[in-house]
């Protein structure tokens, strides 16, 4: 369905006029705004709240949900900043979860504790989550100095990592220490409305529509640091940020490869997704998505343009879930048939919105290897 055709849909069964308009902007609230605009996975879902049942050496039990039982490595926090990270299933039951402890970093373990799943198994920055060193640097954005991360390497082309919202520049910690063993100079990059950088002028998200400008700055700061060539990797609406520097950026001849993670690609659909989760359904949430598009001004005709893959000219793997709750699979399905020629699409059954990594964590990392190596 067409968003000029959803709003007269939307319009008749709602309502007309000034509750129109608050519907709308209040079911967008979340979607455009910086850090809320696709909020990433991992809250806990399932019906009721997951609690520590039992601890005992090197292993959890919690109430069995869908997010205790999802496969893969997780982080476990709890209120007072209480962090720590399971894998392995050992046992599951209508009775309880048992899963593997890797570790407890912060706070204090106990039976009755309720929990959330999240995506984030390591915090900090490089040199506290992994070991690895690393500069903090700056990528003169047109808005003002943009922090980021620099690991330094031997290779001639840089990585270019661009978080999506809803998350920081930890989401690319669990990519760096293969880029490391790769030899690959890193630079995990925030944009406008991040914390610490400069925010949007208007204080909204634009699904990437200004913010490439701030991928393609620090394509800039690569090129002129010394590097041949560069590989974008995009998480959600990151990763549209990069095909949108793909397809738009003067610097486009110097990207060798591109790696889509979860990417955003159907924005109507991702977008009333996203007025869902906030609470809103049915005719409130495609009003939701209408005032998203509109408060923001997002082109739908380039944004589709440019999902289609009409201006890829460099490798790119496409890693995306069957499952995903927000950016629909159909939509990757769609890219990878519409050009076989540059892009791979690796599926991940059962993985949450932008956390493919936890779900696999060891066959995630292989794949990613062994598809940049040819690329060094």
């Amino acid at each position: 369905m067409r968003w000029g055709t959803a709003a007269v849909v939307a319009a008749a069964a709602v309502g007309a006029g000034a509750a129109i308009l608050v519907i709308g902007r209040r079911a967008s609230e979340r979607i455009v705004h910086p850090g809320t605009a696709v909020k990433e996975s991992g809250t806990g879902t399932g019906s009721g709240p997951v609690l520590i049942q039992s601890l005992g050496a090197g292993r959890l039990t919690f109430t069995p949900r869908a997010a205790s039982l999802r496969p893969g490595r997780w982080a476990v926090e709890w209120e007072g900043g209480g962090h720590a990270v399971v894998e392995d299933i050992l046992h599951s039951d209508e009775q309880g979860v048992t899963r593997r402890l890797v570790r407890a970093d912060r706070g204090t373990l106990a039976a009755g504790t309720e929990v959330r799943f999240t995506p984030w198994v390591h915090l900090g920055d490089p040199t506290e989550a992994l070991g690895l060193r690393y500069t903090e640097t700056t990528v003169d954005g047109e808005l003002g100095a943009l922090p980021a991360w620099y690991l330094d390497g031997k290779r001639g082309t840089w990585v270019i990592l661009v978080h999506g919202p809803g998350a920081d520049r930890q989401q690319t910690l669990p990519v760096l220490p293969v880029l490391d063993r790769l030899a690959l100079p890193a630079l995990a990059v925030t944009y406008r409305g991040d914390h610490g950088a400069p925010a949007s002028p208007d204080g909204l998200s634009h699904f990437g529509e200004t913010e490439w400008r701030d991928v393609e700055a620090a394509v800039r700061l690569a090129l002129d640091s010394g590097a041949g060539r560069v590989v974008l990797y995009g998480w959600s609406l990151g990763a549209t940020m990069v095909l949108q520097t793909a397809a738009r950026s003067a610097w486009a001849h110097a990207i060798r490869g591109i790696v889509l993670d979860s990417p955003v690609l159907d924005l109507p659909a991702t977008a009333r997704r996203g007025a869902t989760r906030a609470g809103y359904t049915g005719a409130a949430a495609e009003l939701g998505a209408l005032a998203a598009a509109g408060r923001t001004g997002v082109d739908l005709a380039d944004f589709t343009r440019i999902a289609e893959g009409t201006d890829l000219r460099v490798p790119t793997l496409l890693l995306h879930s069957p499952d995903d709750p927000l950016a629909p699979f159909a939509a990757a399905e769609h890219l990878a048939t519409a050009r076989p020629d540059v892009v791979s699409l690796h599926p991940f059954p059962g993985a949450d919105h932008a956390a493919l990594w936890n779900s696999a964590p060891a066959p995630y990392t292989e794949l990613l290897r062994r598809w940049l190596t040819p690329l060094l």
